[in-house]
């Protein structure tokens, strides 16, 4: 079955289901690489004591999502 979608999408792109694969594969390796130092830069704040506080997190989350 996700065979037969990635040949679709690739046709769709006008490209090899290789080259969608490779792409895919690539997109995935970076973004766990960005969220894994994400996570370790976040852990490091922590530890340092670096903290948002509810009242601030309250009022970042009340200006993106307003109602």
């Amino acid at each position: 079955m996700l065979e037969k979608r990635l040949s679709r999408l690739a046709a769709e792109r006008g490209c090899a289901a290789e080259v969608l694969a490779r792409e895919a594969v690539e997109l995935f390796v970076d973004s766990d690489v960005w969220f894994r130092r994400a996570v370790e830069t976040g852990f490091a704040s922590a530890e340092r004591g670096e903290f948002v506080e509810h009242e601030d997190v309250r009022k970042l989350i009340d200006s993106r999502y307003p109602g």
